[in-house]
């Protein structure tokens, strides 16, 4: 505003002194013409000449200081914003967006919606191309120009299923246009899916060993209460019972752990060889009073990955002792680490098999889902809560490693841990 003003200023100084020199003139004729009175027409000629030039000049600085009828006052470097089409903040928008008329024509999808909804191309009837009820009621409404219409959720169940929560806006009343706006919600639930899964199932896991602890204490202090045989095999039953229970829990840290860190890669290097022998040596004197024998093709040399050693050895803890476990009747476990390439990349591979009834293919894509059993009776038998290779799976991606299964029924089954060479490690 100060510099608008000293502009102004500046440009008025002309008007001004012209005017200040057309008075002091008259004043300065008026003076001659009473000392010489045969001056007067002369002097009046004179005059008429200086307020023709003065009005000249106070015009000229009137056209200088002009001002807009409106707007802001502006300086000629200053150049007007561009102007950006409804259409071109619609391409900018990350989520699906369809432009549509009066008519439920579409006028416009952005690149996101094409993706998500093809074919969905301007021309297209919108009612026909989403069929869904609540959708088909939220266009109405918008059509028969109701406003504030809540949003309402919306289900794409191809190419993958997606849940979408959709609300309508507004554009331009005078043409008609409108934008449905979709905001991808299908994360969201599948975490809630996934949260309310893990409650229902670890309650479950939970409730079975209680109630059975609670019909024992209630059998030990009524019908059993003298009967020490009675009484031995009921407390034996539930320590048992209270170990599964310690599992659980043991387990649930351990993945809740681990979920907390996913992207959190290790940095610092561990030697496989070493941490298979401790875990073999672990392993051993429960392999042997199973009557299974673990044979071992350690490749010579150093295996350094880039990994958390404690990590490393839960991993193969589990692989090894589930191969025990369910793979007993091949009496024999193999674990071997050698170098391999997969997949045109080169690194070490560590892979335990039994020789056991091997896994059903159906089953395979699903094992290391939490709490999922192929049989669960046989796994609850064989102590294991469900979670063991879930732990396994997350422990995997977090040192950007890839685990393979591969079972043949009546051949048994084989788990395999790939490292890919780091930079860092293959330099060494």
């Amino acid at each position: 505003m100060a510099a608008e003003g000293l502009e102004r200023r500046r440009d008025r100084g002309p008007h001004v002194s012209a005017l200040a020199i057309l008075v002091v003139a008259l004043l300065a004729i008026a003076v001659l013409c009473t000392l010489q009175p045969t001056l007067l027409w002369p002097s009046l000629g004179f005059a008429l000449a200086l307020i023709l030039v003065a009005l000249v000049t106070s015009g000229r600085a009137a056209k200088s200081i002009a001002l807009p009828d409106s707007g802001p006052w502006l300086s000629q470097d200053v150049q007007a914003p561009p102007s950006f089409s409804q259409l071109d903040l619609a391409r900018a928008v990350a989520d699906p967006l369809i432009v549509f008329d009066r008519n439920g024509v579409v006028i416009h999808a952005n690149p996101a919606a094409l993706s998500a909804f093809d074919p969905v191309t301007p021309g297209t009837m919108l009612q026909l191309r989403f069929r869904a009820p609540e959708l088909q009621s939220l266009v109405e409404h918008a059509l028969n120009g109701s406003d504030g219409s809540e949003p309402v959720d919306y289900a794409e169940r191809f190419p993958v299923e997606r849940v979408y929560r959709v609300s309508v806006a507004r554009l331009d009343a005078t043409r008609g246009l409108f934008a449905l706006i979709f905001r991808d919600h299908s994360e969201a639930r599948r975490i809630d899916r996934m949260r309310a899964d893990f409650i229902a199932n670890a309650s479950h896991e939970l409730r079975t060993p209680l109630a059975s602890i609670s019909g024992f204490i209630e059998t030990l202090r009524g019908p059993a209460r003298n009967d020490a045989a009675a009484r031995d095999r009921f407390l034996g039953i539930m320590q048992d019972q209270t170990g599964r229970m310690a599992r659980l829990i043991d387990d649930l840290l351990s993945l809740s752990r681990v979920e907390m860190k996913p992207m959190l890669k290790p940095g610092e290097t561990a030697d496989l060889r070493p941490i298979l022998e401790a875990v073999i040596a672990t392993i051993s004197p429960r392999a042997r009073e199973a009557g299974l024998a673990i044979e071992t093709d350690l490749e010579e040399g150093e295996a350094k990955v880039l990994g958390d050693r404690d990590e490393l050895f839960q991993v193969f803890e589990n692989l090894l002792e589930n191969a025990c476990k369910y793979g007993r009747s091949g009496e024999r476990v193999d674990v071997r680490l050698h170098r391999t390439t997969e997949g045109g990349q080169a690194g070490i591979a560590a892979s335990v098999r039994d020789h056991g009834p091997g896994i059903p293919a159906e089953h395979i894509p699903r094992i290391t889902e939490r709490f999922y059993r192929i049989d669960a009776e046989a796994s609850r038998n064989q102590k294991g809560t469900g979670l063991g290779l879930a732990i396994v799976k997350h422990i995997v991606t977090r040192h950007n490693a890839r685990l393979s299964i591969r079972s043949k029924i009546g051949e048994g089954t084989e788990f395999t841990v790939f490292f890919p060479d780091q930079p860092a490690i293959s330099s060494n």
